[in-house]
């Protein structure tokens, strides 16, 4: 046991030796793609401008040796994990898993367990940096609960401590309306005493409130479309209505990296699924063609409707998606679109309308309008939006309409007076300050850590910014090591992400002050020296700073 821990810890922890990365076709593909400037959309010269003005995107390939040590790696946890399996079987090691009882041994077993061998040997290993219990406000800074482990992560106990003030990057609160000003919150509070906290009751029969009516105008105001409907969870407005719009018959052509959300809408519809490579207009067009000429497999009829399904902002890449030239597409296909904002709606674009706005596009173009007010607006569930023929036929046809309860109350206050200060309704510029403030911080941020030398994934215009970190135990020694440093931050790895893809995922919002960045990386900038988590080769020259946080002069 204790020659197998020397070398688990070894191949794990090493900073000098066990680093990681991919170099897969697929990202080279994607990294071409990504970064090609004669593009080949069908458009007009306007589509192509409007793309290659926000293209800016990295998907930086680390060394070869890198990728080396990484699958080296997975491969001696992979045999360390059969051999402490085996020790379980024998009774030499305690299983802490769930198990079949004795006296069902003859039944089909409930629990597999090699589905369950990565959590038994790795993800257990490092659980500690998931699911911290937080007791405060997500805002810019946080409290967080003290917690240790006797048994390897299998069990936490608390200590009664608080560690206070750490710097939030992990958190959707991109303009910073997850927040407790009473002043703000005055509205949100008045609503509460006259509606209560809950509605009990569906849109379809007693829940539906003058305030849902007044979002839903509000939202088709600010997207610029005919109408919209509101609904109280996100998730669920993405896998409670895509089977309402697409069934048996329909072709659905999706992004490989598309939120789980669109996944299982796409799954429950029972439409064909087909996933095109990420971003990657020859991939899209190429089963576009072959959808309208082929149409319906061994029948050949066409299909009832192809749907494209994309996201505005990826959440794990942190790139934004190809708009123009994706409706270049759909209309010369005569395809329908389905774009799903839940990141880039009101954190990207001059005004925060998303990326119709950075692109200079017309919301028009896009068939389904698809955005969450669970990130931007520091609330809850989602919106459709669009012409009002789809809107109409939705409020009949959802699952997420008919069955589901109404947004309550408090939430649907707390929207109407994020987006009312956004759009400048409440008498104030500091809806537009907070737009311009997360631009300005995301892209310092991202060029501070490009300077550093480190990878990082998606468009200078995406408040999402991965840090690759590659091998597992880069990735606990990460997290680890900032949460000493009092910077909170939110670790990924397989099978959220590829294999050889570990990261960590950085949120910027307009809530940190340009001290509160600094000083994240500077702690970025040392554990990044002691883990050897610099594998960028591309040089970056040192750039100003952008601004100061009272750099702004809005007009009243």
């Amino acid at each position: 046991m204790c020659i197998e821990r020397c070398l688990f810890f070894f191949f794990f922890f090493n900073s000098q030796l066990i680093v990681a990365v991919n170099t897969t076709l697929h990202l080279k593909l994607r990294h071409f793609y990504s970064n090609d400037i004669v593009l080949r959309c069908p458009s007009c010269l306007q589509c192509k401008t409007a793309y290659v003005q926000h293209r800016q995107e990295s998907f930086e390939q680390a060394p070869m040796y890198v990728a080396i040590m990484t699958y080296v790696g997975y491969g001696i946890v992979t045999l360390f994990g059969y051999f402490r399996d085996f020790l379980r079987a024998v009774g030499l090691e305690k299983c802490h898993l769930a198990q079949e009882r004795q006296e069902q041994k003859d039944f089909i077993p409930l629990y597999q367990d090699f589905e369950n061998f990565y959590t038994r040997n790795l993800y257990m290993r490092v659980r500690d940096n998931w699911n911290r219990p937080i007791c405060s406000l997500p805002g810019p800074v946080f409290d967080l609960m003290e917690r240790v482990s006797d048994d390897y992560n299998w069990t936490f106990r608390f200590t009664g401590k608080t560690l206070h003030n750490v710097i939030n990057m992990g958190s959707y609160n991109y303009l910073g309306f997850a927040e407790n000003n009473e002043d703000f919150l005055k509205t949100v509070a008045d609503k509460t005493v006259q509606y209560g906290a809950g509605v009990c009751s569906t849109r379809q029969e007693i829940g539906n409130l003058s305030i849902h009516q007044e979002l839903e105008q509000l939202v088709a105001n600010f997207l610029g479309v005919e109408s919209s409907m509101t609904f109280g969870m996100g998730f669920a407005t993405n896998s409670m209505n895509i089977p309402a719009l697409v069934g048996k018959g329909c072709l659905i052509l999706s992004d490989e990296l598309n939120h789980t959300s669109l996944i299982l809408g796409a799954r429950l519809s029972g439409a064909t699924i087909r996933v095109f490579k990420h971003n990657n207009m020859h991939s899209l067009e190429k089963m576009l063609k072959e959808a309208v000429c082929s149409g319906q497999p061994r029948t050949h009829r066409p299909w009832k409707k192809i749907l494209i399904m994309v996201e505005g902002i990826y959440s794990m890449e942190g790139s934004v998606v190809r708009l123009p030239e994706i409706v270049a597409l759909k209309k010369k296909y005569k395809a329908y679109l389905y774009l799903d904002e839940a990141h880039s709606i009101g954190a990207v674009g001059p005004s925060g309308r998303g990326v119709t706005e950075l692109f200079n596009m017309n919301p028009a173009d896009v068939d389904v309008m698809m955005g969450t007010f669970t990130k931007s607006f520091g609330a809850a569930g989602g919106y459709i939006a669009g012409k009002k023929e789809l809107v109409d036929y939705l409020r009949s046809h959802s699952h997420s309409a008919v069955y589901a309860s109404a947004m309550s109350p408090p939430v649907t206050e707390q929207i109407i007076r994020a987006m009312k200060c956004i759009l400048g309704k409440d008498g104030s510029t500091e809806g537009i300050r907070r737009v311009r403030q997360l631009a300005e911080n995301t892209r310092y941020f991202r060029a501070r850590l490009k300077e550093m030398g480190f990878i990082i994934y998606g468009n200078d215009d995406s408040p999402v910014v991965p840090v690759l970190l590659y091998m597992p135990g880069k990735v606990a020694a990460f997290a680890r090591e900032m949460l000493q440093r009092k910077i909170g931050v939110v670790v990924v790895g397989f099978p959220a992400t590829p294999l050889a893809e570990a990261r960590a995922r950085f949120c910027v919002s307009a809530a940190h002050t340009r001290d509160m960045l600094n000083q994240v990386l500077h702690h970025m900038n040392e554990v990044g020296d002691m883990l050897c988590l610099k594998f960028s080769r591309r040089k970056y020259a040192p750039q100003p700073d952008l601004c100061d946080d009272t750099d702004f002069e809005l007009d009243s």
